[in-house]
């Protein structure tokens, strides 16, 4: 019976509200360039709210143009790092480029690094974002947030989702470039903010789950997902497919480490597409119980451990955070670097 229960194909219409206006607590307004999804809301649902108000214009119309900037330039500097690992033909992005083209074409997807020929849409972001990622050159945000003692969890990632923007635009053709750049803020400051309140890293689990959530919100967002497809989508990869940090333990350098975004959003997109279809994922995923952040971090209220602070407008995007490399080194020498720069600048 419940597979005759289906979630609404066509956005109802909604809006976020304060905590005194409902007899639920939903979403709060921080301020004017704020939103916050607070511990005791279902924030899978949050999040898919504001992805599509945030990209159907609803809220986002004043980003400070600085963004627009930062964004254009991470996003070149990702795709030029693309790039050139598929120059040098390094293992895991040539294969699933190959992989791609030659078993997943499809004249309604989106296209893979060098090729006009279009490809299943899921592949096309594994294959592009194994490629960004594999110098380990691109962006990283460190999940620390001065401004919010509560928000400093310390979860670090990478800019590695772009791809996921790029793809639903090649697939839809309604996508304008900067609304594609509004998307991957859009991306970064999911990411970015989850980062900041749950500590992947410290349960053993893999740092590419909140860009995985990100971009399942966003791509849903760009191909016209409502909210709750969105939130069943967040669901369903987050019982399914949470990847642990098996992948890069030890000294071993296997392909699944510099893969993991590429796989993890893989699966994201995949569950997004379902959830389109009528799939139904677990609903309220961050306050399951059962799920990583409550089984992780329990709580006797039975609500989320953290909120959610999420902006729309000004210029404080977890994006003006995210640190630049200036070449092939670990993030974590990033301090020591900028330290040594500032002692001769």
């Amino acid at each position: 019976m419940l597979s005759k229960i289906g979630y609404p194909t066509v956005r109802p219409a909604f809006s976020f509200v304060t905590a005194a206006s409902s007899g639920v607590r939903a979403f709060s307004a921080a301020a004017d360039t704020k939103v916050v999804l607070p511990r005791d809301s279902n924030q899978a649902l949050g999040i898919g709210k504001f992805a599509v108000e945030f990209l159907d214009g609803k809220i986002g119309g004043d980003i400070d143009p600085a963004v627009y900037r930062r964004v254009e330039m991470f996003h070149t500097d990702s795709v030029m790092c693309g790039i050139s690992a598929l120059a040098m033909h390094t293992n895991a992005p040539t294969l699933l480029r190959s992989e791609a083209l030659e078993e997943y074409r499809d004249p309604r997807g989106a296209k893979v690094f060098g090729s006009s020929e279009k490809v299943k849409a899921e592949k096309a972001i594994a294959a592009n974002s194994s490629a960004v990622r594999e110098w380990d050159s691109n962006g990283t945000v460190f999940g620390y947030n001065a401004g919010n003692p509560k928000h400093q969890a310390g979860e670090f990632g990478h800019n590695d989702f772009y791809p996921v923007v790029v793809a639903a635009a090649q697939k839809t053709g309604e996508v304008d470039g900067k609304k594609a750049l509004k998307a991957m803020i859009l991306v970064d400051e999911i990411r970015g903010r989850l980062c900041e309140v749950f500590s992947l890293k410290t349960y053993k689990i893999d740092h590419v789950v909140h860009g995985a959530i990100a971009s399942a919100a966003v791509y849903g967002a760009l191909m016209g997902a409502t909210p709750e497809q969105i939130e069943a989508a967040i669901g369903m990869f987050v019982v399914h497919y949470i990847p642990w940090r098996g992948i890069r333990a030890g000294k071993q350098l296997s392909d699944s480490k510099g893969a993991s975004a590429a796989i993890s959003t893989e699966a994201a997109i995949l569950c997004m597409q379902r959830a389109m279809n009528g799939f139904m994922g677990p609903r309220d995923v961050f306050r399951n119980p059962e799920a990583i952040f409550r089984y992780f971090e329990p709580q006797q209220d039975g609500q989320c451990p953290f909120d959610i602070e999420l902006s729309h407008s000004g210029s404080d995007f977890a994006v003006m955070g995210m640190h630049f490399k200036l070449g092939l080194y670990e993030h974590q020498s990033a301090g020591a670097l900028q330290g040594m720069i500032d002692l001769l600048m």
